[in-house]
């Protein structure tokens, strides 16, 4: 009886179980249903800033690809702006100014846009009368009609390379800025603590970048890009025996940093302009707009938009190619390598053109008159007009002022005139011209043989151990593979880069020597003069052995 009964008690047991586990269910899906409800729309949840992350993250990686698309399409632009052309607006006996009017209106709306279209003259010409109305006359720029399609051809890839201009703005600020942010702040960083830069020693007057270097050093973001957060407190560890604490601490910004740190935390926007490290940004912005090539990245654009409005601001952009191409760049810093001399030298030329003018102006006068017909051009009866006269003409002629103005033949100061013409040929032509002009050769000169002989030692030493590159040829292709499997400098750098990034209670003895010194700015850890293949040369060459 009792066996029969047993299975009767197990189904009664399994359904109490089952309509606890039920009521246990609906608990759940009644403790859910406003967490369900509250759910955000799947369009809410889309998370943008990683796409935008994705987006820059792109076009940073293709940077030079997008300058050279850019430079193709410049050259393709300014190609076709080869078959534009001028025409008169008005034809013969076009004189009424409602006809002009009127062919204006048809030019315009003839949807060639607006950058196809340019009416150019002097004005003269609109109000009738001389002989030179076809030449003052106001004239259409356009392309002739049976290249019709090239409008909209130029237009597109106007519209285009505006586009390209711009992805590259946005890639070099991302791909560069930060890097350049990154030097910046090391190079201060170790000016503090090597130098005592701002307390064993001042920055010298004319160096306006380590005045405004010493701006960021109170913020309390610095160092934001640098990896090495501690270097404020070495600095202040090191020099507070010698400077008073509390001085260094007020030129570092610690005390600040301590307080703003104690402050509660709020929301809103008025919390959020409070919590912004303005010092630091407006460091940076600054150190951002002195980038020579962040500035030139944002010309480019600026001149790609200008050039959906006057197609022929394209011609700019062809100067890129002496940018882009490494060897036609030197051409350029040739002219920068030695620029404050050459500013100079030119401040000079001036001065010098300017005492000419002064004694042009007080004896001379009678000769700078030009007569043309009944026109008579009076060029030096005013200091400035014969200043601009002497910079315009004199410095540009090959003889100097003399061969620009009357001939003093027969005159009572015909000496002295020869005496004037001479020196100004001798001291302005032959000697300071000549001195900017070799300015610019020496310093081409002496950039490319700076190129020359870095090329020349890395091809011919290693850069690691400094060996030449005779010794590893005695195997074959011994150098080769010296440098990119022995003392490839990737290798180092990306040791370098390990011992950043690692936890200094994690190295080990090796390390550690190589951090110290590394913090040092010693580079002793480098293995001069040293090599496996040097230490084990008898193995190599089979000398070591004997059997």
């Amino acid at each position: 009886m009792a066996l029969n009964s047993l299975p009767s008690v197990l189904r009664a047991e399994r359904r109490e179980i089952e309509k606890q586990q039920a009521a246990v269910l609906e608990e759940k899906e009644d403790t859910n249903a406003p967490t369900t409800a509250a759910e955000p729309a799947a369009v809410a949840q889309v998370d943008l800033s990683e796409y935008v992350h994705r987006v820059v993250s792109f076009l940073a990686r293709n940077f030079y690809n997008l300058k050279y698309m850019a430079l193709v399409l410049a050259f393709c632009i300014n190609f076709m702006l080869l078959f534009y052309k001028a025409s008169a607006l008005l034809e013969d006996g076009e004189d009424d100014e409602e006809s002009a009017a009127d062919l204006a209106d048809q030019i315009s709306g003839s949807g060639s846009g607006s950058g196809e279209l340019d009416i150019t003259g002097s004005g003269d010409g609109a109000d009738g009368g001389g002989d030179d109305d076809d030449e003052d006359g106001p004239e259409w720029i356009h392309v002739d009609d049976k290249y019709f399609f090239l409008e909209h051809v130029v237009r597109l890839m106007s519209i285009i390379h505006s586009i390209v201009s711009l992805f590259m703005l946005v890639a070099y600020y991302h791909l560069k800025v930060p890097l350049g942010i990154f030097k910046r702040e090391k190079e201060v960083c170790r000016k503090l603590e090597f130098d005592g830069l701002y307390l064993a020693s001042q920055p010298e007057d004319d160096d306006l970048m380590a005045h405004w270097d010493k701006l960021v050093i109170s913020a309390k973001m610095f160092p934001a890009n640098y990896w090495d957060k501690f270097v404020k407190k070495r600095v202040r560890q090191k020099y507070s025996d010698s400077y008073d604490f509390d001085q260094i601490s007020n030129l570092l910004g610690m005390e600040k940093s301590v307080t703003m740190s104690q402050q509660s935390t709020g929301s809103g926007f008025f919390h959020f302009i409070t919590s912004i490290d303005w010092r630091y940004q407006l460091w940076k912005i600054g150190v951002t707009f002195t980038d020579n090539a962040f500035l030139y990245s944002l010309w480019y654009f600026v001149f790609s938009i200008l050039g959906n409005y006057n197609y022929f601001f394209f011609a700019a952009h062809l100067l890129d190619v002496a940018v882009a191409v490494p060897s036609l760049k030197t051409i350029l810093q040739s002219v920068t390598h030695n620029g404050k001399q050459l500013c100079l030298t030119l401040l000079l030329l001036t001065i010098v053109v300017y005492i000419y003018t002064v004694i042009a102006f007080n004896f001379f006068r009678k000769f700078y008159v030009q007569a043309e017909d009944d026109n008579i051009d009076q060029k030096c009866h005013d200091m400035f007009t014969c200043f601009v006269f002497h910079l315009y003409q004199g410095v540009r002629a090959g003889g100097g002022i003399g061969d620009v103005i009357d001939p003093p033949d027969g005159d009572l100061n015909e000496v002295y005139r020869i005496l004037f013409d001479i020196s100004f040929f001798f001291f302005v032509i032959v000697i300071l011209l000549a001195i900017i002009q070799g300015l610019i050769i020496d310093a081409f000169g002496e950039l490319r043989d700076q190129l020359e002989s870095v090329k020349e030692d890395m091809e011919s030493n290693c850069f690691i151990c400094g060996i030449g590159k005779d010794y590893f040829d005695n195997v074959p292709h011994g150098f080769e593979t010296h440098v990119q499997k022995e003392h490839n400098l990737a290798n180092y750098m990306f040791f370098l880069m390990h011992l950043i990034n690692k936890d200094e209670t994690e190295y080990t003895g090796q390390e550690t020597y190589v951090w110290t010194l590394y913090q040092q700015r010693s580079w002793d850890f480098f293995p001069v003069g040293d090599c496996f293949r040097k230490q084990y040369e008898d193995e190599l060459t089979g000398g070591g052995g004997g059997s």
